[in-house]
């Protein structure tokens, strides 16, 4: 059936999606490879949740199948949500249907068969347009659509068809370790203290925790401390290729400020720069900037904040 499918391997993720289809004014289908996660969604505003059953447990090996799925039902979009395993399923479909494919879209309209997507390239320096014509594939970062459609108070089961598809088998799970990560979510932090190599060395990174425990702040920093230096864990670790944050405070101390790094500052509330070199590009970001030596600054902000 025409519509817009949707896919997420996080089910908290599912409902912007769905609401990205409903005000494309276009019919929301969802696609899981789980019958817990469609007894979880129903009533989300979906038309019907399609359940790929086969004999993987692996999300990954049903590429294929989803393909030839969306290719029998003429789907016009295959929406997924653009998390690690979200993007190995998107490009694998893309393939398999050798169609057009967009990552990390900011905004999308829908004219008729004709999909216009916008998404940032650069590290956010350019926007790009594309024209999708005929059945595509997009990635979405979560966050950027509004979850508008409405879970129902009660949600029948009539909503959800189970398939049986063979999925592919050649890729198996030998076993699971958990990953050990240390530090925070700086993606939930509400305040962050970020250092940059504008710090001389390792154990000054105790003036930036003094000020980050002052105002309940988590700790990060540009790539150069974590890679380079090796001061702190690479999870902390702010930029396009490391968290994007959406902190209500953003204090950067010794940052300059190069493009990675604002891409993923940009969405915060309150950005405040403290650093010595008054042309350093941070200053174009920030809402709050100091010109001056952190070593003097900081230690004179913390007190005053104690």
């Amino acid at each position: 059936m025409a519509g817009i499918y949707v896919y997420s391997d996080k089910k908290e993720f599912v409902p912007e999606l769905i609401s990205l289809a409903v005000a494309a004014g276009k019919p929301a289908f969802v696609i899981t490879y789980s019958q817990e996660t469609a007894r979880e969604i129903i009533g989300y505003g979906a038309e019907k949740i399609y359940v790929l059953k086969g004999e993987s447990v692996l999300a990954e090996n049903y590429a294929k199948a989803t393909a030839e799925f969306l290719q029998s039902e003429a789907a016009d979009l295959f929406v997924v949500g653009a998390t690690p395993r979200g993007r190995d399923i998107a490009a694998r479909v893309a393939g398999y249907l050798d169609c057009a494919m967009v990552s990390d879209i900011t905004t999308i309209k829908c004219t008729g068969e004709v999909i216009e997507t916008e998404r940032s390239i650069y590290g956010g320096a350019v926007v790009q347009t594309e024209i999708l014509d005929g059945f595509s594939v997009v990635t979405i970062p979560a966050g950027k659509f509004e979850a508008t459609a409405f879970r129902a108070t009660s949600g029948s089961t009539d909503e959800i068809e189970t398939i049986s598809v063979k999925a592919d088998t050649r890729v198996s799970v030998v076993s699971r370790v958990p990953i050990s990560k240390d530090g925070v979510n700086l993606k939930d932090a509400e305040k962050v203290v970020c250092i940059g190599l504008g710090m001389d060395k390792e154990e000054d990174i105790q003036m930036a925790r003094e000020l980050a425990r002052i105002i309940g702040a988590e700790i990060a920093c540009t790539r150069g401390i974590a890679e380079e230096n090796h001061w702190l864990p690479v999870s902390s670790v702010i930029g396009i290729s490391g968290a994007v944050i959406k902190a209500k405070l953003y204090l950067g101390m010794g940052v300059s400020g190069q493009i990675q790094h604002v891409y993923g500052i940009r969405e915060a509330k309150i950005i405040v720069a403290v650093d010595s070199n008054k042309n350093a590009p941070i200053f174009k970001a920030a809402d709050y900037g100091i010109v001056g030596d952190m070593y003097e600054i900081v230690p004179l902000l913390t007190a005053a904040l104690k």
